[in-house]
């Protein structure tokens, strides 16, 4: 087990999240600040991950002397461009902004660019736009390289073991980061596809016949009962890389509809991403195999602490100038490293860093 200290240093919360976000979908702080109101759009409340966020956001800005607009789009690209052009018009002093298309701001943040706001692109990199300043997220490829790296554990392939049948999820094709777990999954997974040692009894490898649009857990569960219909009269999936929990969710649900998490039928090694507490509680119970925990609390220190420097005149800390083009450019990012968690360490990884406590996991 590597050093508790070390592993506690990586994954230590930075506050607790105490903002609640009015029903309305936005929430402008209280704090009385001279540095201004910084602006945060967020892509939904639908998700438990994004409630996160946009707390943390607003609790580390507020810390530091800032007011606070959050808004949320509700997955609708057009309400989140006049969301954040209403808070261009309102003259907030930066934007941060998670994007739900990531391909329809460029526009709007041309009218934020003349208005001299900088913009953060907050965990889904901005594309085709020169007007983005900086990028804040974690190592998406080593994201889909942890997804892969259980499955490849769980199934034995590196000793030989299988042929094993496989299917395959992504992400929404409008978010950047869909293609970076993919590459990064498929880059330790290909070896396996290409020896037989896993099988897509589905066919559907390619990444455009496997993205789910806006992360929905409902057309993950739809696709996957049609690919048990057609594809599994005969034989039985033994491991299905998911890129998001609430995906991973929408598949175990088709998977228990057909059977499996019986006692004949076990259910497959199912791999998923932000540690949201059904899934942790999915896996505690033995179905969901593995997720990926992303530290928000973290996420939102950086880049709360980002606008703070860049309002004040300093360069920001980056950790990563060039991998993350958007079309136009090469976004300067700083980039926090995930870390898997399975049944064998969710104690020591979830409630060693406060991320949950005993009583939200029962």
């Amino acid at each position: 087990m590597p050093n508790r200290r070390a592993v506690l240093a990586t994954i230590a919360g930075v506050a607790s999240l105490a903002l609640t976000v009015s029903a309305c979908g936005g929430q402008t702080s209280e704090a009385d600040s001279e540095g201004g109101t910084i602006g945060i759009a967020m892509p939904t409340r639908a998700s438990e991950r994004w409630l996160t966020d946009g707390k943390s956001v607003v609790e580390d800005l507020q810390d530091k002397g800032y007011k606070t607009e959050l808004l949320y789009g509700e997955d609708k690209p057009a309400t989140q461009v006049a969301q954040i052009e209403k808070m261009i018009k309102e003259g907030v002093a930066a934007l941060i902004i998670a994007a739900i298309d990531n391909k329809a701001l460029n526009d709007v943040l041309q009218k934020a660019a003349d208005a001299e706001i900088p913009v953060i692109s907050y965990d889904r990199l901005i594309l085709g736009t020169k007007n983005v300043d900086y990028y804040v997220s974690f190592d998406n490829e080593q994201v889909g390289r942890l997804q892969a790296s259980h499955i490849i554990d769980k199934l034995g392939l590196e000793d030989g073991k299988g042929p094993f049948n496989i299917e395959l999820f992504a992400g929404s094709p409008d978010d950047n980061n869909t293609k970076f777990f993919f590459d990064g999954a498929m880059h330790l997974l290909q070896p396996y596809l290409d020896n037989k040692q896993l099988v897509v009894p589905s066919g559907e490898t390619a990444l455009e016949q496997m993205t789910t649009l806006r992360w929905d857990g409902d057309i993950a569960k739809k696709r996957m009962n049609k690919i048990l219909n057609e594809s599994y009269t005969s034989e039985s999936v033994d491991a299905v890389l998911s890129p998001y929990d609430g995906i991973s969710i929408g598949i175990l649900s088709a998977l228990k509809s057909h059977g499996y998490g019986s006692g004949s039928e076990p259910l497959p090694v199912i791999t998923g991403q932000d540690a949201e507490l059904a899934s942790v509680k999915s896996i505690i119970a033995g179905e969901q195999s593995q997720t990926i925990y992303k530290d928000l609390r973290q996420l939102a220190e950086v880049a709360a602490t980002m606008a703070d420097d860049i309002l004040n005149g300093e360069t920001p800390q980056l950790n990563n100038r060039r991998a993350y083009k958007n079309g136009v450019k090469a976004v300067p990012a700083y980039l926090l490293q995930p870390i898997s968690v399975d049944k064998s360490n969710y104690e020591y990884i979830l409630l060693g860093s406060e991320y949950y406590t005993e009583a939200d996991l029962k």
